[in-house]
């Protein structure tokens, strides 16, 4: 049976949760300057967003003495990747092909030359 990807959408599904992300794609943050970032949300609030990440697995975090240190897990998204999308990719390609294909067939038949009637 397929791993459950429900918390991994869940923590996805968040724009606040995605900023975190893409920060720390940049690399590790300590959670003060991930606290930092969104100035409109409390730490509480940005505490919150990071264990639904941790949850999901899309972070992990380690102590260096008092400070907590947060950096991206990549893998749960690979997940995704090759579970959903993955799968529609060659779709999508086919799909993309014949409208490409249509496109040219019209255009080639809009250069043609029209016959005259007699």
């Amino acid at each position: 049976m397929a791993k459950d990807l429900d918390p991994i959408w869940k923590a996805l599904s968040d724009a606040t949760r995605r900023d975190i992300l893409d920060l720390l794609r940049d690399g590790p943050k300590q959670t003060t300057q991930i606290v930092e970032r969104f100035p409109e949300l409390s730490r509480f609030g940005v505490m919150k967003h990071l264990d639904v990440l941790r949850e999901a697995g899309l972070i992990r975090t380690r102590n260096e003495g008092r400070k907590r240190i947060n950096s991206l897990n990549a893998a749960p998204i690979r997940e995704i990747l090759e579970r959903w999308i993955g799968k529609y990719e060659a779709y999508w390609a086919n799909t993309l092909l014949r409208v490409k294909e249509i496109a040219e067939s019209e255009a080639s038949e809009k250069k043609k030359p029209k016959s005259k009637r007699a």
